[in-house]
């Protein structure tokens, strides 16, 4: 019957072909006009009454009857809709409205274009789906529909029309699965299905596909092991399946069975096992790029035999290991690829000594990257050969010896990347003559010696990274005129003499960094010239005088002065400056008034303790206040003044003892009365204004009812409590003082929270320490309530009982404001206390949220005081054994009885960011052994971002990509870099506070600049 309906329809649509004109054509153009947008008609303009049909922009004719065959509206960025007239066209072989900003849907009439062969629409704005009635244009060879937004499942229609030779559906958003109906296109040549959203298997079936030479199945979530059936298309000679989610091994014979392949990208799958030694065997390979993978093994030395190899990049896997023999023998072997441009096989796990023979590689290569292994020995003195170098990346190994002095050959180098080695020696003056370097990174190093004028010559150099070594001598004045410099870092060393005033020419720097060096002298005028500054570090030297006139830096995000000797008072432009997150002034001999106005309200970000001259200030910097001192007049007035003040003192004095009076006669007339009732109220906390009994407690939680029940933790219960009088909410947390610990969670709780203020702290209203109705011993701590309960019942909303369940989700910028909101209180705690605080136990249910989702960290159960006096003391008070925290926040090294630390704070916070975006418990039953959320997450940055994120934080109504592919990639970078699993090689949580906020001006910027 289908048949029978199909041919009966193609049979009309003869008869109606013939039946129509010339005419015909022209008013279907002219309505296809109608429905172009206004201001683009104007690109139709000979599309009127007056010109020949056939002479019409994108207009071809038949040369017998006339008709329209060819419509070629490509690139004239036509917008509005396409008109159903199109169908009327039926003549028309070849329809190209490519590149353009069409909307709307594909019209259901191009099905009446039997004709039609080429259908090109590709680079518009079309969504709807495929239309069904394509099938009857039966003698389509071509179908390009690339890049707009049709969604929905490819049609398992399309496998009808079997002549088809390319197929090109990519970056469509289609979901759901292939159709095994693909299999019937036994014409194909290209298909492409990239950047969709495509899952499941690739069918069997197409391995029919025998005559296929480019297949690009990129950036979906197919799944499963490589596809048998690519193995079958042996004239296959492009290949792309990166970013998917495709494991197991590949077959050990791959390179015998697509023998005639020049490109193979399968990146950013799970493919494991080792790499086949037969992929040698295509002599045609030129790109081969397998990174991001679960490769092991070694790198087979017989690519050395691929001579037309270009590009050989398998970054990302782990491949070699400390075990493995001759893991660096491919380096030699490749040196017979005389056309390899990319040499990039960065974080894996090479052991060995780096070959000399590295400098024999092709004369050709521009990148060549080894970053992230265990590569030992030397750079060899002949690298200068690769001229055509451009980046070059050797960092984070075990390299050693001085830089060889060839390095100075490399005049195309851009990016010399040698950070975190052992390397040593000092700098090469030759270095100077590498006047196209853009990015040097020399950091974490053992170079000595001074730093050499000839850098002057870097004219284009942006970022220049020589911290963390031993270089001493001045700061030339030739690298402070390289005008280009945007970062410029040299802390760490052993540097003197003074800053130079050339640093004002450097106008487009934003970060100056120049910490714990031994710099003297007064700091020069020309500073206040780097407009374009944004972080300016010069903690740690010997700088005197007075700060210099810098309020033209209104950009200016942190300032750090602090451990100097400078003088003077504090710039009142400082308060001007809208954009300061962070002021350091500490540790100097800073005098007079603080300000109050603009950024110094926030006593979270200004420090300036340590100069003894300061006063003023809001109350939370603790500064003494300010006297103005009245002009004198005479010994009268002076004398005068002596008596006044004397008698304000007595009188003062009076008054404070009238005061301590009535409040002991007060306590004790309440300890009587609580003692009758068999109760005795007291706090532990003298800061606290209010004293709540038992009985207080218990009616205002309705005797601790289930009703009232907000959640529980290790030491004990948390209940909402209602006193009516103050019309005041709060939440009580009683201890479980048969738990063990319970008392000490008590006593460190009140202790931690005694002293600190921060407004992401939950703040202890007061605490009760009584005996209940029964005679037994009671405590709790009352807390101000937080009307949104954890962040827990937010990222894990499934779990949570439906009256307590929130309406919403949180969206990704909510989410990465309370993670700068957690960030900035742990900052405070390591940082800004009078003594370090390590909290031990942050997790998602100890995240509170306000009215207005910002947060607040509680439960300090388990929080240290680190004392440098007396750790041991405060140690032996607070702990029962060492921390317990919590499992899978807890830091790695507290589970070996490691020392509390604030490094295990920061583990805790990554894996709490890990969380946040990810959606998944660092206890999720996916993860068990050595795979761990952050392996999960790492294993997948940056390409797979998209698919380790929380599918809510996707769906919120967001567009996929910038910026929310590259926020959620960046926040998940800082997550990986806290929770490291050596505490040394965890990221400071002012660091990461920093990275956080870059990140969330990014993605507002991001998303404002997208509205406009």
């Amino acid at each position: 019957m289908r048949l029978f309906l199909l041919l009966s329809f193609s049979g009309f649509m003869l008869l109606e072909a013939y039946r129509f004109t010339d005419e015909t054509d022209k008013q279907a153009l002219l309505q296809f006009k109608s429905q172009v947008s206004e201001d683009k008609q104007k690109l139709l303009s000979s599309w009127n009454n007056v010109v020949p049909l056939c002479n019409w922009t994108g207009v071809t004719c038949g040369h017998k009857h006339k008709r329209v065959t060819l419509l070629n509206l490509g690139g004239l960025q036509l917008g509005g809709m396409i008109s159903p007239s199109i169908g009327n066209l039926s003549f028309l072989k070849s329809l190209n409205l490519e590149n353009n900003s069409f909307g709307g849907t594909i019209p259901q009439e191009v099905g009446n274009l039997f004709r039609l062969e080429h259908l090109f629409m590709g680079i518009n704005f079309l969504k709807g789906g495929i239309p069904a009635t394509l099938v009857n244009c039966s003698r389509l060879s071509i179908l390009d529909l690339f890049s707009n937004s049709l969604g929905q499942g490819v049609p398992s229609e399309l496998g009808s029309l079997t002549k088809l030779v390319a197929l090109h559906l990519a970056r469509n958003n289609f979901k759901g699965k292939l159709p095994v109906s693909l299999g019937n296109l036994t014409s194909l040549i290209q298909l492409s299905f990239a950047e969709n959203s495509l899952e499941g298997g690739i069918p069997d079936d197409m391995a029919r596909l025998t005559q296929m030479v480019t297949l690009d199945l990129s950036l979906n979530s197919f799944s499963g092991v490589f596809p048998p059936a690519v193995y079958n298309m042996s004239s296959l000679e492009s290949l792309y399946m990166f970013h998917n989610r495709f494991s197991g091994i590949l077959k050990p014979d791959f390179g015998n069975l697509l023998p005639k392949l020049h490109d193979l990208y399968i990146g950013s799958n799970s493919i494991a096992g080792v790499i086949p030694t037969t992929l040698a065997n295509i002599s045609t390979l030129q790109m081969l790029s397998m990174p991001y993978n679960s490769l092991t093994g070694n790198i087979p030395p017989s690519f050395g035999k691929v001579q037309k190899l270009r590009v050989l990049s398998l970054y990302s896997n782990s491949l070699g290991g400390h075990d493995s023999l001759g893991a660096l023998e491919f380096i030699s072997a490749l040196t017979n690829c005389t056309q390899l441009h990319t040499l990039n096989v960065a974080n894996n796990t090479l052991w060995g000594d780096l070959p000399t023979s590295i400098a024999n590689l092709s004369m050709n290569l521009i990148e060549l990257n080894l970053d992230s292994n265990f590569i030992s020995g030397s750079i060899p003195h002949d690298i200068g050969n690769l001229k055509s170098l451009q980046t070059f990346w050797l960092g984070r190994n075990l390299l050693t010896g001085p830089l060889p002095t060839s390095l100075g050959k490399l005049s195309e180098l851009v990016v010399l990347y040698l950070l975190s080695n052992r390397i040593s020696g000092e700098i090469p003056s030759s270095i100077g003559n590498i006047t196209r370097l853009e990015k040097l990174y020399l950091s974490s190093n053992s170079f000595e010696g001074t730093i050499p004028p000839s850098l002057g010559k870097c004219s284009h150099l942006l970022h220049l990274v020589i911290e963390d070594n031993k270089f001493s001598g001045t700061i030339p004045r030739e690298v402070m005129q390289i005008s280009t410099l945007v970062l410029l870092t040299m802390s760490n060393n052993l540097l003197t003499g003074s800053l130079p005033n050339d640093v004002g020419r450097l106008e487009q720097l934003g970060t100056l960094a120049l910490v714990h060096n031994k710099l003297s002298g007064k700091l020069p005028e020309a500073l206040g010239k780097c407009l374009s500054m944004e972080r300016l570090y010069l903690r740690g030297n010997s700088f005197d005088g007075t700060i210099p006139d810098i309020s033209g830096l209104m950009g200016v995000k942190e300032v750090d002065f602090s451990n100097n000797n400078l003088s003077g008072s504090i710039p009142g432009y400082l308060v001007k400056f809208k954009s300061l997150e962070y002021v350091n002034l500490s540790y100097n001999n800073f005098e007079g008034k603080v300000p109050t106005e603009g950024k110094f309200k926030n006593a979270t970000i200004v420090l300036v303790s340590g100069n003894k001259n300061l006063c003023g200030g809001v109350l939370e910097l603790k500064l003494k206040p300010c006297f103005s001192q009245a002009t004198a007049k005479g010994t009268k007035h002076s004398s005068l003044k002596k008596k006044v003040v004397i008698g304000v003192s007595v009188s003062m004095s009076f008054l404070l003892l009238l005061f301590i009076a009535s409040v002991s006669l007060y306590w004790f007339k309440n300890r009587k009365k609580n003692k009758t009732n068999e109760e005795t109220p007291s706090t532990t906390l003298g800061a606290f204004h209010e004293m709540i009994s038992y009985g207080d407690l218990r009616n205002a939680t309705d005797g601790f009812s289930s009703s009232n029940l907000i959640g529980s933790g290790s030491f004990g219960t948390v209940f909402k409590a209602l006193f009516p009088a103050e019309n005041k909410v709060v939440a009580v947390k009683v201890l479980n003082l048969h738990r063990r610990g319970a008392m000490k969670s008590f006593r460190a709780e009140c202790e931690s929270l005694k002293d600190i203020r921060h407004r992401n702290l939950v703040k202890l209203l007061t605490a009760c320490s009584s005996i209940d109705f029964q005679g037994n011993e009671f405590r709790a701590l009352i807390y101000e309530f937080m009307p949104n309960g954890s962040l827990d019942m937010w990222l894990h909303p499934e779990e949570v009982e439906e009256i307590h369940r929130p309406s919403r989700t949180l969206t990704l910028f909510e989410r990465l404001n309370i993670s700068i909101d957690v960030a900035c209180v742990l900052e405070y705690l390591h940082v800004h206390c009078h003594e370090a605080v390590a909290h031990c136990d942050l997790k998602p249910s100890n995240v509170l949220l306000d009215d207005d989702l910002t947060a607040h960290v509680s439960d300090f159960g388990l929080a240290r005081i680190l004392l440098k006096f007396d750790q041991d003391y405060f140690l032996n008070q607070l702990s029962s054994g060492g921390v317990r925290g919590t499992i899978g926040y807890a830091a790695p090294e507290y589970g070996m009885g490691g020392q509390i630390s604030i490094h295990g704070d920061v583990y805790s916070f990554g894996i709490l960011l890990l969380e946040m975006f990810s959606g998944k418990r660092p206890t999720n039953e996916l993860f068990g052994g050595n795979f761990t959320l952050h392996n999960y997450i790492k294993y997948a940055l940056p390409e797979r971002v998209l698919e380790v994120a929380d599918e809510i934080i996707l769906h919120n109504g967001l567009r996929i990509g910038f910026p929310v592919a590259e926020c959620l990639k960046m926040v998940l970078e800082v997550g990986l870099k806290c929770c490291e699993e050596s505490p040394m090689n965890r990221l400071a949580m002012s660091e990461a506070v920093k990275e956080l906020i870059s990140v969330r001006e990014r993605f507002f910027k991001a998303r404002r600049g997208a509205r406009h």
